[in-house]
């Protein structure tokens, strides 16, 4: 059975999972955008670093984020001049690593979802006087619903299976930074294989539900095809 430490690293995983998931959707929402309807020179830059946490290996991402974010680090040091101190080995660290760790599992199918929508819908918008923000709300968010509901699950998903980076950055500190998969490989390395099926077990299932639920959502959701 799960016990009581496993329990309190699930609610620990599930409270980051779900911090990351919001600022992810409201950092990534305008970033997906901009990548949907530029025609910038740095858009093949942005769209290659938004994606190489996906070809990354994730000990390589927290290596660099651990030495960024360190006493050495200019993000450190900046961190450290704000009087916040270094992010490593700390909540907020963990979820900075997350965000860009599951960064791309978010701006994707937003970007997709968003390059489908024609302009002809935004122009006749426009025609009625709404400013870029009222088009945005009232037409573009309507018709990017699936998008937002893939990006929103498949960010929470991955982030609550992160493993490499998050062992990087956040250590495996007892109830403030060690999440299920950090937990998982404690109880593999005890030996304590029982403990280790139901917690990876429990993964297991919230991991298929999660899809399941992702796919079943999108098969009832209207298609939005593009107004060109």
């Amino acid at each position: 059975m799960l016990t009581a430490d496993d329990l309190e690293t699930l609610l620990l995983t599930f409270k980051v999972a779900s911090i990351t998931t919001l600022l992810l959707l409201l950092l990534g929402t305008p970033l997906a955008w901009w990548l949907a309807r530029t025609h910038s020179k740095w858009k093949s830059i942005i769209n290659a670093l938004v994606a190489l946490p996906l070809v990354l290996p994730p000990t390589v991402l927290g290596f660099y984020l651990l030495v960024l974010m360190g006493p050495a680090g200019v993000v450190g040091q900046f961190t450290t001049w704000l009087g916040l101190g270094t992010l490593p080995f700390t909540l907020p660290g963990l979820m900075v690593a997350s965000v860009l760790y599951s960064l791309p599992f978010v701006v994707q199918p937003l970007q997709a979802t968003f390059s489908a929508i024609g302009g002809h819908a935004l122009e006749a918008a426009a025609t009625l006087r709404a400013g870029s923000l009222d088009r945005f709300f009232s037409v573009v968010v309507p018709l990017s619903k699936p998008g937002f509901l893939t990006a929103a699950i498949l960010g929470f998903a991955h982030t609550v299976g992160e493993f490499g980076v998050v062992l990087m950055v956040g250590g495996n500190i007892p109830g403030k930074t060690r999440v299920v998969s950090v937990q998982i490989y404690n109880h593999v390395e005890a030996l304590e294989y029982a403990e280790a099926h139901w917690l990876a077990g429990s993964l297991l299932v919230f991991s298929f539900s999660v899809l399941l639920i992702l796919y079943t959502a999108l098969r009832t959701q209207p298609v939005a095809h593009s107004l060109k």
